[in-house]
């Protein structure tokens, strides 16, 4: 019984620390850099669905970024997968990844 509990306990911590991992991998959109404008910390994405916005169909969007070295990582072309917050009205990029 003792053991059966012991591993019950291990696999629920184990699920608490997976879950919030799977639920941020989840909520990156796929887009396409159309535009880098380093000097205006802007960059312009031609993406999907953005449902956390409510957003249902696709759109291409100027965004600010968090950190300007994100822009370093994405030129005109690349395909990404990234994720935005909406701070005060202004959509902001704070994840950008290479899409594979």
């Amino acid at each position: 019984m003792k053991k059966t509990f012991a591993m019950l306990a291990v696999a629920t911590a184990m699920m608490i620390n997976v879950a919030p991992q799977s639920a941020w991998a989840q909520a990156l959109t796929d887009g396409v850099v159309t535009k880098v404008d380093a000097s205006a910390k802007k960059i312009t994405i031609k993406h999907g669905p953005m449902k956390k916005f409510d957003m249902d169909d696709g759109m291409t969007m100027v965004y600010g970024v968090k950190d300007p070295a994100l822009l370093a990582k994405a030129k005109a072309g690349d395909k990404i997968k990234f994720d935005a917050d909406n701070v005060n009205g202004q959509f902001i990029v704070t994840t950008i990844e290479k899409a594979k």
